[in-house]
């Protein structure tokens, strides 16, 4: 059954930085050897979130890149923009206010501190219930 765990921002360090939980996130899916899509909401973001994978964790290298060249089948965590189209991978990082797109067996949404922008974590939740996924929320 494919699954759909939403974590909420809650901690002043992932307040602060929300940036900073994808990276843990992208950072948790290496170590378990699961290739990755990070489903960025902007070309700024997507580059924001390149910078902040290499220089969050002096001990951590993660594999990454933003999406859309040759190595893109070989990268651990791939940095997709909004109008560049990757193939599917079993573990989407969603940054998205929409659904992930395509075949995955599982989606983490990241969904913001501020109140206004969680409505449409309501939504994705409901949909992906409806779809017949495991549906979780962890506080973060």
């Amino acid at each position: 059954m494919p699954r759909a765990d939403f974590y909420l921002i809650d901690k002043p360090r992932f307040r602060d930085d929300p940036l900073l939980l994808v990276c843990e996130l992208a950072k948790r899916a290496y170590a378990s050897e699961q290739p990755a899509l990070i489903l960025a909401r902007s070309q700024d973001q997507a580059e924001a979130l390149d910078e902040k994978l290499w220089e969050f964790d002096e001990h951590a290298f993660i594999p990454h890149q933003l999406a859309g060249d040759d190595d893109d089948a070989i990268t651990a965590v791939l940095i997709v923009p909004p109008g560049v189209s990757t193939a599917d991978r079993p573990l989407v990082i969603n940054l998205r206010d929409d659904c992930a797109p395509g075949l995955f067996e599982r989606v983490l949404e990241v969904v913001p501190a501020d109140e206004a922008q969680r409505a449409g974590s309501r939504e994705r939740w409901k949909t992906y219930r409806q779809a017949g996924f495991e549906v979780a929320k962890h506080d973060m």
